[in-house]
């Protein structure tokens, strides 16, 4: 199934299939951090107002809005 990385629950893997943000900055930074298509990503926590959201890449975590995790498309891999 593919959806947006906003719609992950918690504990759920998913593989980045794209990245659809036209804002040049923010895409270049999300791939330095590891955001690119075919890396796995686990959503570790959601803070209790439901923004941000704490992901799991490449061994590390980051927090990051859920404006913008809505732009980025993954494959579930876990139910």
């Amino acid at each position: 199934m593919i959806c947006s990385l906003s719609e992950l629950k918690v504990n759920q893997r998913g593989k980045i299939i794209s990245i659809n943000i036209s804002d040049r900055a923010l895409k270049r930074h999300l791939l330095d951090m590891g955001f690119i298509k075919g890396t796995e990503v686990k959503v570790k926590r959601i803070a209790p107002t439901g923004d941000p959201v704490n992901i799991e890449i490449r061994n590390y975590e980051i927090s990051i809005g859920r404006k913008v995790l809505r732009k980025i498309s993954v494959e579930v891999l876990e139910k």
